[in-house]
C-alpha cells in the first residue's frame, strides 16, 4: 500500500512552540535564533490590509490565479506576468517542482550542505540525490564538480544562493559561466529566500539571467525580509514553455486571499524592507567582528544568519549553554557547526557574550 520512496523518509520535526519550550526549561524569555525569521516583524502596512479586509468573503474561495499579486511582483521584478507560478510557502514551489519533472531514476544535482527540502522532495518522487560538497575553505560551491556531476540522468540541478546554512553568494559572473556548462534539458533552480538581504540587491540576483537561459528558473519567498513566514506565500519565475504544466499540477485556490493581500501590502511597503535590510547588513558586520575577533571558523555571510564553527568540537554544548540564556539556535546541519539567526541589535551583543564567556570557560579548563 505504502509508496516505497517514503518508507525510510524521516518526517520534518519542527520546534517546540516557544511557550512550551520555556515552561520545560523554566526560563521566562526565550528568544528563537534558529528558523531565519525575521526580528524586525512585517510592514504596518499588512496589519492595515488585513484589518480592511472583508471578513463577509470568508465563504468564498480565494483568487486562484492571485491575480493582483501577480501584477504587483511582474511589475516589481520587471518580469512577464505568466512566468510566475504561486505556491503556499516557497515549500509547495520546491515540492511542486519535484512532482511535475522528477520520475523515478532521475537524478539531482545540488551542493552539501543546503536547504533539506530539495532532497526530501527528490526522494518522495523516487530520484537520486547527488551531493556535491562545498569548498571547505570558502563554503562556495564548487561549480566544476558540480558540471562533473551531471549525467544524462540529471533533471534537475538546486543552487540555493545565498546558501542555507553557509550564508555564501554565487556571483552573477560564476553563475553565467556556470549555466554555460549545463546542457539545456538540465533545469538549473536558483533559491533566492535570502537575496533581498544581500549587499548589492538587486545586481545580485540571477533574474537578470532569465532572459538568456531557457532552462533557468528563480525562485522567491515572502517569508523572509518581509518577515510574512506565517502567511506562507511562495513564488517561482519559470520558462514560458513549461508554466502550463506547472500549473496543471499545482493545487487550485492553494493561496488564502489574507496571505494574497498580505504579500501584496508587504512588497509594496519598499521602505520597510530597506530598513530591515540596513539593520541586518549592520549585524552582519558585527558577527563578522566578533567571529574574527574570537578566531571562530566561519563563512563570509550574505544573509540574515550566519554559520560559525564551534570550538573544540563544543556545538551542541554550546547549543545548550545559549538555550539556557534564552536563545534557541540551530545545530545538526554540518557536524560541529552552527547557524544563528541575527536577531535585534541588543539581542546580538547578548548572544556574543555568552559565547565570549563559554570559550573563556573552555580556555580555562
Amino acid at each position: 500500500m505504502l509508496k516505497h520512496t517514503v518508507k525510510h523518509l524521516k518526517p520534518y520535526t519542527p520546534e517546540k512552540p516557544l511557550d512550551d519550550l520555556k515552561k520545560e526549561l523554566g526560563l521566562t524569555n526565550l528568544v528563537r535564533m534558529s528558523a531565519n525569521e525575521n526580528p524586525f516583524g512585517t510592514s504596518p502596512e499588512v496589519k492595515q490590509a488585513v484589518a480592511n479586509w472583508n471578513f463577509s468573503q470568508s465563504r468564498d474561495y480565494p483568487d486562484g490565479n492571485a491575480s493582483q499579486l501577480r501584477m504587483a511582483v511582474a511589475n516589481q521584478l520587471h518580469v512577464a506576468s505568466e512566468q510566475l507560478v504561486f505556491g503556499n510557502g516557497l515549500d509547495e514551489v520546491i515540492a511542486l517542482i519535484a512532482r511535475t519533472f522528477l520520475e523515478p531514476g532521475d537524478e539531482v544535482v545540488e551542493p552539501w550542505p543546503t536547504f533539506s527540502e530539495y532532497r526530501l522532495h527528490a526522494e518522495i518522487e523516487g530520484a537520486k540525490v547527488v551531493d556535491v560538497p562545498i569548498q571547505s575553505e570558502t563554503g562556495n560551491f564548487d561549480l566544476g564538480a558540480m558540471v562533473q556531476a551531471i549525467t544524462p540522468r540529471t533533471k534537475l540541478i538546486w543552487l540555493c544562493n545565498p546558501n542555507n546554512p553557509t550564508g555564501t553568494l554565487l556571483s552573477l559572473a560564476a553563475l553565467t559561466r556556470f549555466m554555460r556548462q549545463v546542457p539545456e534539458n538540465v533545469l538549473v533552480l536558483v533559491d533566492e529566500a535570502y537575496i533581498e538581504f544581500t549587499d548589492d540587491y538587486p545586481a545580485t540576483s540571477a533574474v537578470s539571467l532569465l532572459p538568456q537561459f531557457d532552462n533557468l528558473v528563480v525562485l522567491r519567498t515572502f517569508s523572509k525580509i518581509y518577515g510574512l513566514a506565517n502567511f506562507r506565500v511562495g513564488f517561482g519565475i519559470f520558462p514560458k514553455q513549461l508554466v502550463t504544466y506547472l500549473q496543471s499540477v499545482r493545487l487550485p485556490y492553494n493561496l488564502s486571499t489574507i496571505a494574497q493581500l498580505s504579500a501584496q501590502a508587504a512588497l509594496a511597503d519598499q521602505r520597510f524592507v530597506q530598513t530591515t535590510r540596513n539593520r541586518v547588513q549592520q549585524a552582519r558586520r558585527s558577527w563578522e567582528t566578533f567571529l574574527t575577533d574570537s578566531a571562530l571558523p566561519h563563512y563570509t555571510s550574505q544573509t540574515n544568519f550566519q554559520f560559525f564553527q564551534a570550538p573544540q568540537n563544543q556545538a551542541y554544548a554550546l547549543k545548550q549553554e545559549l538555550l539556557q540564556h534564552g536563545f534557541l539556535v540551530r545545530d545538526g546541519l554540518m557536524p560541529g557547526w552552527l547557524r544563528i539567526t541575527f536577531g535585534t541589535a541588543d539581542q546580538n551583543r547578548a548572544v556574543q557574550q555568552v559565547i565570549q564567556a563559554f570559550l573563556v570557560n573552555l580556555q580555562s579548563e
